[in-house]
Formats: C-alpha cells, structure tokens, sequence
C-alpha cells in the first residue's frame, strides 16, 4: 500500500496491472478523507492528444521500483470513470467510481466527500 508520505514520490510512474500490463501513468492520488490513507489514484490514459485521468483504487497496491501496481486487470480500469486532463473530480461522481468497482461508498458524518486529491 502507498503510504500518504510517499505519494508525490509516485507521481509520473508507470500504473501496471497484475499482469504486468500498462495501464497508464500515475497522474494524481486520492486519500480516503476518514483515515487520509491513499485510496485512489488517477491514471493518465489515452492517445498522447487525447489523455484523460482514469479513477483505479489503490486497495493492495505495490511499489516497485519505478511503477506502482494495482490489483485491477487494465481493460477494467480502462473503461472506469474518468475526467479529462483539467476537470476535477465533481462530488457526485464519487459514488459512481466507489459502484464501477464494487467498493462500500461512504460520505463523513457532516456529509463529506470520502475523497481528497493529494
């Protein structure tokens, strides 16, 4: 699992899938606003003209030396939800992301986002 100290570390890494496949490059994370544990990241995939940031959770996620890799086979994250290169991710779009994965989605008492990018 990523560590919150370690996050910007991580950025501009390659994103693999358990097959060692690419799925992307690791563009953005998102810590879990109840424990501020990383919990998603985005993934930048895409033609070179046409990138975009694709939502993969970062549940059992390994480091190595120069990737990350996520528990989530690359067709799968490469049809989840995603925002393009300059949008953020609007609060009602979390549940779908929390759905596409089949992951408990859970607002904070007050009502918070269960999602900050870090």
């Amino acid at each position: 699992m990523i560590h919150a100290a370690d996050v910007r570390e991580w950025r501009n890494h390659n994103v693999v899938d358990p097959k060692n496949h690419k799925i992307g490059v690791l563009e953005a994370v998102y810590v879990d606003t109840a424990t501020d544990e990383p919990a998603m990241a985005t993934v930048r995939t895409g033609l070179p003209t046409r990138h975009r940031l694709t939502f993969v959770p970062l549940d059992d996620a390994i480091l190595g030396p120069d990737y990350v890799k996520v528990s989530y086979a690359k067709a799968l994250v490469k049809k989840a939800p995603s925002v393009g290169m300059d949008e953020v991710l609007p609060a009602e779009a979390e549940k779908e992301i929390f759905q596409y994965y089949k992951l408990t989605y859970q607002v904070g008492a007050g009502g918070e986002r269960q999602l900050a990018r870090r």
